[in-house]
């Protein structure tokens, strides 16, 4: 980390260091091969990432190099000479140009970045670290490393007695998949602190979801209801079902009771049949249980297979404090992958304390 950080404040090294190379190979080959032109590559590779102060002052420094070469050739004067000067200076000139629309591109996507950062805390502000005798904590991941809002969503909220959870992923993609996601949030905080069942919430989010998008979005998800008993009621609406990790390392998924369409499909169920029934789960003191998008459980690697996740998320979980479980668990996914991501993936983990 340490080389980096250098190699990133000293923007001329890698090209000075190329037109040494150059000159060095100029000097050894003799006059025959004819190396001038290659000196134009100095300034060209200092706009990748200088100032067009930089970029000048590594133009002369090549320029010189090539005087230097022409001289030790006794070509000093001759037409070859002269082309590669006006080559330099050429490219130098192109090269500041070329630095100039880089660093404005990159102002530019400092303040979209700032800008998305801003309304990644709108709509998902952090979650509390800790509600009574629960912990908790998130991990979000974009697909698209220069983001971080997409169609995945998280969010808790206390209430009387414990705190309200959900996680859901958004039908599609882009600005439709994003307003949707805000939507439900928004839902979703505004009625899950008050006397309303989860049911009942749930019925709130498909309301929204019919009355104020285009009627084509669906959004699988879990509304979940943490006590401080440490029980837990999950309404599972099409979305890949929560992992246990008990306290004596076994790891169980709490499938659903029964299976219920996405929210926003309600349309499509039978007319007047109820609505899903909620699985209970019990939590003993340091149990944990993981709410996660099926951008987690569905990571490939470079053969195609999915992230093995009651096979391999043990160890990870079982790391002392939540944030770093999760840490531990997305750099394990990261070596199932190679690092390659192309989905979206939130990562939410509850956590029973001892009651003391």
């Amino acid at each position: 980390m340490r080389t980096q950080a250098n190699t990133t404040g000293r923007p001329w090294a890698i090209p000075v260091a190329a037109m040494v190379v150059v000159a060095t190979a100029s000097l050894l080959a003799g006059p025959g091969f004819g190396l001038l032109p290659f000196f134009t590559a100095g300034p060209a590779l200092a706009a990748a990432r200088g100032t067009s102060r930089t970029v000048l002052g590594v133009g002369a420094f090549s320029a010189a190099l090539c005087l230097i070469s022409s001289v030790a050739d006794d070509h000093l004067g001759n037409t070859r000479t002269l082309v590669a000067l006006g080559g330099i200076i050429f490219v130098t000139a192109a090269a500041c140009y070329v630095s100039r629309v880089r660093r404005q591109a990159e102002r530019d996507l400092v303040d979209v970045r700032e800008v998305a950062e801003a309304v990644q805390d709108v709509l998902v502000p952090p979650l509390p670290a800790q509600v009574g005798p629960l912990k908790l904590a998130d991990s979000y991941l974009s697909a698209t490393k220069s983001a971080r809002v997409g169609g995945d969503l998280s969010q808790a909220v206390p209430c009387e007695d414990g705190v309200r959870v959900m996680i859901a992923d958004v039908q599609g993609k882009g600005i439709e998949a994003l307003r949707t996601a805000a939507l439900v949030l928004h839902t979703f905080r505004d009625v899950a602190r008050g006397p309303l069942g989860l049911c009942e919430i749930a019925a709130r989010i498909e309301e929204v979801l019919a009355t104020r998008t285009d009627g084509d979005r669906f959004v699988t998800g879990i509304i979940a209801e943490a006590r401080n008993d440490g029980s837990v009621d999950l309404l599972n609406y099409g979305h890949a079902a929560p992992l246990i990790r008990r306290a004596d390392g076994r790891l169980e998924l709490a499938r659903p009771a029964e299976h219920a369409l996405p929210l926003g499909l309600s349309g499509l169920a039978t007319p007047h049949a109820p609505g899903p029934a909620a699985t209970r789960v019990l939590l003993a003191p340091e149990e944990r249980i993981l709410f996660y998008t099926d951008g987690l459980s569905e990571a490939r690697d470079d053969r195609g297979e999915f992230y093995p996740l009651q096979d391999r998320a043990g160890g990870p979980l079982s790391h002392s404090g939540p944030d770093r479980a999760l840490r531990e668990l997305r750099a394990d996914v990261d070596h199932h992958t190679g690092g390659a991501s192309d989905d979206d993936s939130v990562l939410l983990l509850l956590q029973f304390e001892r009651v003391s």
